[in-house]
C-alpha cells in the first residue's frame, strides 16, 4: 500500500530536523564539498557528522560518490536551498512580528 503524502512529508522533514543536518544542507547549497571539507566548516565530530550524513543519504537529501580516497557530498535537489531560505523568511517575519507585539506591550 502506497503511503499518504502527508507521511512523506512528515519523513522528509524528520530528516531535516537536526540542527547539524540543517547546517550541512546550508554548507552544500555552495557546492560539493567532502568529508573533510564538511566536518571544517559545520564544526561536528567525525562520527557525529557521519551518522548525520547518513540519515540525510537516507532521505535522499545528499548524494554521496567517490573521489579518489574521498567522498564528496551534494544536495540530491537544488531546491533545497530555496526551502531553507523560505523557511528563514518565514521565521525572520515571526520573530520580528514578535518583537514589534512586545515592544507595543511595554
Amino acid at each position: 500500500m502506497a503511503r499518504p503524502i502527508q507521511q512523506l512529508k512528515a519523513d522528509f522533514f524528520k530528516a531535516l530536523a537536526h540542527p547539524g543536518r540543517i547546517r550541512i544542507i546550508e554548507v552544500l547549497t555552495g557546492g560539493e564539498r567532502t568529508v573533510s571539507e564538511l566536518a571544517a566548516a559545520v564544526d561536528l565530530e567525525a562520527s557525529h557528522l557521519s551518522q548525520q550524513l547518513g540519515i540525510l543519504r537516507r532521505a535522499h537529501v545528499v548524494t554521496a560518490r567517490k573521489e579518489g580516497n574521498a567522498v564528496v557530498y551534494a544536495l540530491a535537489d537544488e531546491r533545497l536551498a530555496d526551502l531553507l531560505a523560505v523557511a528563514k523568511e518565514i521565521l525572520l517575519t515571526y520573530l520580528t512580528e514578535a518583537r514589534d507585539l512586545l515592544a507595543v506591550e511595554s
